[in-house]
């Protein structure tokens, strides 16, 4: 199973929010598990778009209670660690996805980009080193690109659907011939 983070603001523009809300949709289609900070803004988004498809979400919490969690989450984990809670859900992932974002957001992609975690991009920060800029962090310009990325920086592979007691019995004429007999 690969786990996908996504961070961004708390507080998310109309634009932000669909773009959360598109990214935990293509999450959960691929069959990947939807990590984040478990409040509001884009990480409410992306739970709510995760959640609609069928999709499980875990949400790692800075206080100390499930007050104020999303409600979108499957999983709400309270960890009285504030911030430092970011350490948590990029640790947890597989991959990180970054949508626009404040300093929160910037903490979660270096620390990715520290336990060398891949990290991609949707409207948020560049980073640069003096001289030259950074290739760390690759910049798409749609939800899609984004989880299509992350799922592939991860290593994920799509989930194959599971063959039907059906067609299993049907492909195997062992099967067939003793279906229904006990021994």
């Amino acid at each position: 199973m690969t786990y996908i983070a996504v961070c961004g603001p708390g507080r998310a523009s109309e634009q932000e929010t669909a773009w959360a809300e598109d990214v935990g949709r293509e999450i959960a289609r691929a069959g990947a598990v939807l990590v984040c900070g478990g409040l509001g803004g884009v990480m409410d988004a992306a739970a709510r778009g995760a959640r609609d498809e069928g999709g499980t979400v875990v949400g790692i919490l800075p206080g100390e209670t499930r007050a104020g969690a999303s409600p979108h989450l499957t999983v709400a984990l309270p960890t009285d660690m504030g911030e430092a809670r970011n350490v948590l859900v990029v640790r947890a992932a597989d991959a990180v996805i970054a949508i626009a974002g404040q300093f929160g957001t910037l903490s979660e992609i270096a620390l990715a980009l520290k336990m060398g975690k891949p990290v991609v991009g949707l409207a948020t920060w560049k980073l640069a080193r003096p001289g030259r800029k950074e290739e760390a962090l690759p910049q798409v310009k749609s939800p899609e690109e984004a989880v299509a990325a992350a799922l592939e920086l991860a290593g994920h592979e799509a989930p194959s659907p599971a063959p039907s007691r059906r067609s299993t019995v049907e492909r195997d004429p062992k099967r067939r011939r003793h279906h229904g007999r006990h021994h």
